[in-house]
């Protein structure tokens, strides 16, 4: 059965690391804050100007004056900071983000990625996401592994603009879980190394076009 939106950040959530600093990109990543791990110490940061972004607000805590990049209402956990977009993207920038956790149209299995504009739609803006890609240590995306019409979004090629090339480390989807290796294929491979329950080796084939390697075992997500 494939994964909901919410088991996806539950499992991206897993890859946090006590000290992180940590962006969350706009959309599904922002269900990661409500699933950072029990005692762990992790510093979510936003390109808006926020280092410490807690979980999100219920009703009561809602402050209109605080808002992430995406322009949600966020908190602020006990120690946050406050600063310019300027100096929120030194941080990303200069190399100062552990990790990023991002949403993708496509993503290749080379690891590129596009997930800033569709042509012929209006956009606001490329956002952070090239800034993010081009200087975060690690860049995770979590995505749906199908459009609504049924085309895949794990790809050979992407043919919508591109946000980063060889970018991406990790992929975590409503079926399965890739990881890429620098050392594989001339250039590296993307190896499945997990699917969601319920669901085979066979099936995320079948709805993928980019190509893979499977790894010798292939575990469950959330077993």
């Amino acid at each position: 059965m494939p994964l909901t939106r919410d088991q996806i950040t539950v499992r991206a959530a897993k890859e946090l690391r006590d000290g992180y600093i940590v962006n969350l990109g706009i959309g599904m990543p922002t269900l990661v804050a409500n699933h950072i791990p029990a005692g762990m110490d992790v510093w979510l940061q936003s390109e808006n100007g926020l280092l410490g972004i807690g979980p999100f607000p219920t009703e009561a805590e809602v402050d209109p004056d605080l808002i992430n990049a995406g322009k949600q209402t966020v908190t602020a956990r006990t120690g946050a900071s406050y600063f310019s977009s300027a100096d929120s993207f030194a941080m990303i920038r200069g190399g100062h983000i552990d990790m990023c956790i991002l949403g993708a149209m496509q993503v290749s299995e080379r690891g590129d990625i596009a997930n800033w504009m569709i042509p012929g739609k209006m956009v606001k803006g490329m956002g952070g996401a090239m800034d993010l890609v081009a200087g975060v240590k690690k860049v995770v995306v979590t995505m749906e592994h199908n459009s609504k019409d049924g085309a895949a979004k794990f790809v050979r090629e992407c043919n919508l603009p591109l946000t980063g090339r060889r970018c991406v480390h990790m992929l975590i989807t409503d079926l399965a879980v890739f990881e890429f290796d620098e050392k594989r294929g001339g250039g590296g491979r993307f190896v499945l190394t997990e699917v969601a329950p319920g669901v085979t080796v066979d099936e995320v084939k079948a709805r993928t076009e980019a190509g893979f390697d499977v790894a010798e075992r292939v575990a469950v997500v959330g077993a």
